[in-house]
């Protein structure tokens, strides 16, 4: 496969690796592993319906059609910020964010699945991402320092994947970048997740990148609670590796390890007063998970994002991220064709489409970025 297909194949393979897993992770978010399978009949294995049937008027699920394969806020914001770097074409800031991506929250109607309508992203997204609306379009805050006082959550992290796309291959620079733009979103450790998400992502589409090279990448970047959290994470993976646990069981060895930095706690939709504070010792539930899961299973996307969906609690985040880094490694192939096609009719999408998109824009990135390096090596040498 020559370098521009292989560049098209994990673009491809990314994008419709984290659409999947939100769709898929979306009917089971909020709920325990028991409840998961007393609802299915045993674990989810791909698109299934609704937790609850009248889920319009079900509590705490109304007003949104969750399941039957509609992806939710996760790939909405991913493309909304995908639609931005098609218009820029190059490396994006905090700024951006604000005189980019939030017009397109409040004012490009949208099908958005879970609504069953043409609406808005802002009519979707939870009260972290309507964050950024009202502090910068109607707050006029300084974006790099907007996303203090949010919730700190995994909202910045959800859509971060198109960063480590335009930084293939250079997860520090993806990074740098994810940290710039999160800081208009978040702050503290989620701030820091959506950085090492987007590391983990530049890292996975790197030719010849393996599921170790990608948590090097990870573990020689995060910091703080994050880097503690995922080292927990993936050492007890590591450690019963050997135990040829079912897939309940590795769940729950995920859980086990990510519990003691996670604010929410144990009673998912019952946060603790505590929940989602800045803390330099803390960390969000879902990338740490969801590597674990990629560990687990090593890379293989199908039983990953699985993994994810069937672990409950923030599952469509944690789908999607697993989804995003083992699309990376394995490319559109490693992504069930049924999956695909099950998701673009039932949410109205062109995965097809918005991947072409992605992949000129990271051509166009690419090569401004070899010509920076290029022009910055003989300044290097001329000084030198």
């Amino acid at each position: 496969m020559s370098g521009a297909d292989r560049l098209a194949d994990v673009v491809s393979g990314v994008l419709a690796g984290a659409a999947v897993g939100d769709a898929l992770g979306g009917a089971t978010e909020g709920w325990t592993p028991e409840q998961i399978t007393e609802r299915w009949g045993g674990r989810v294995t791909g698109v299934v319906p609704p937790y609850y049937e009248n889920w319009r008027t079900a509590r705490p699920i109304a007003p949104y059609h969750k399941g039957d394969g509609h992806v939710t806020d996760d790939t909405l914001m991913t493309h909304a910020l995908i639609e931005v770097y098609a218009e820029r074409r190059t490396h994006l800031d905090a700024f951006n964010v604000a005189s980019d991506l939030v017009p397109k929250m409040i004012g490009d109607l949208r099908w958005v699945p879970e609504l069953e309508a043409e609406a808005l992203i802002l009519q979707r997204v939870f009260l972290a991402e309507k964050w950024l609306v009202a502090k910068l379009h109607y707050g006029h805050v300084d974006p790099r320092e907007a996303g203090v006082g949010n919730i700190v959550n995994c909202g910045a992290t959800m859509y971060m994947a198109p960063v480590g796309l335009v930084n293939a291959g250079d997860p520090e620079g993806a990074y740098r970048e994810a940290i710039d733009m999160a800081g208009a979103h978040q702050s503290s450790y989620g701030r820091e997740a959506a950085g090492v998400f987007a590391a983990a992502v530049a890292a996975a589409v790197a030719p010849g990148a393996t599921v170790a090279s990608v948590l090097d990448a990870v573990r020689s970047l995060a910091h703080d609670g994050t880097a503690a959290a995922i080292e927990a994470v993936l050492t007890a993976v590591e450690e019963t590796a050997s135990e040829d646990l079912d897939d309940a069981g590795i769940g729950a060895v995920i859980r086990a390890a990510v519990a003691p930095y996670d604010t929410v706690g144990d009673a998912y939709r019952a946060p603790a007063m505590d929940a989602r504070l800045p803390s330099r010792t803390k960390s969000i539930e879902e990338l740490p998970a969801a590597l674990g899961f990629v560990l687990a299973y090593d890379g293989d996307l199908r039983a990953a994002v699985l993994g994810a969906v069937n672990y409950g609690r923030d599952s469509d985040s944690i789908a999607t991220m697993a989804g995003a880094i083992c699309g990376g490694l394995g490319g559109s192939a490693a992504v069930p064709q049924e999956w695909v096609s099950a998701i673009e009719t039932a949410s109205r999408l062109d995965l097809g489409s918005v991947a072409e998109t992605m992949t000129s824009v990271v051509r166009d990135v690419l090569a401004a970025d070899a010509e920076r390096a290029r022009t910055r090596a003989s300044v290097i040498a001329a000084l030198s």
